[in-house]
């Protein structure tokens, strides 16, 4: 039986997918747990979609190494991949998807009915105003704090200290907002 959460990041090349997961398997560690992080690269080049994963335990190590094709949670990082890149493949039932959309949370409620949970936020607009650019890593960590409860911003305050020196406290706002911000459908039980 598995005893871990498995997590399926989409993006685009320089949107920051790798980035993201690994700093939720930083914050992760940071408070006690076990995790992993990991990308997948086509082509590699600025554009091109990306995939990355995570694991995460509360309470046992991770021994599995394989590939994720039927994941917990799905975020995605640009709107587009929606509908090319096929984001809701091998979603578990009862999963969580959570998109970067200015598409209302209806929209993909309607469109996929109550099999997941979902939740929407605009991580472009939030970034583009906080940070300055279309780089939507952090502000999708506020998204996935928010849609899944898996960590809190405390955790993240080493790890982005870490990876964005100065930097870090713009990002921190940028998952701030977007923690403020998600709309989140949960899914209906019985």
């Amino acid at each position: 039986m598995k005893h871990f959460i498995e997590i399926r990041w989409h993006g685009r090349g320089g949107q920051g997918a790798v980035t993201s997961a690994e700093l939720i398997a930083q914050a992760a560690i940071g408070k006690g747990k076990y995790a992993q992080a990991f990308p997948s690269f086509g082509p590699e080049r600025r554009g091109a979609p990306v995939q990355s994963f995570n694991r995460i335990s509360d309470d046992k190590p991770i021994r599995e190494r394989s590939g994720i094709s039927e994941p917990d949670i799905v975020v995605v990082l640009d709107p587009s991949l929606v509908i090319i890149g096929n984001v809701i493949s091998g979603l578990k039932e009862g999963g969580t998807l959570i998109i970067n959309t200015t598409k209302p949370l209806d929209y993909f409620v309607s469109e996929y009915g109550d099999r997941w949970k979902i939740a929407t936020v605009d991580a472009t607009a939030i970034a583009k105003e906080l940070l300055g650019v279309n780089i939507v890593n952090t502000t999708m960590l506020g998204a996935l704090i928010k849609a899944t409860g898996l960590a809190d911003m405390e955790a993240f305050e080493e790890p982005l200290k870490h990876r964005f020196g100065k930097l870090a406290a713009k990002n921190m706002a940028a998952m701030k907002k977007a923690l403020e911000e998600t709309a989140v459908k949960e899914l209906k039980v019985g």
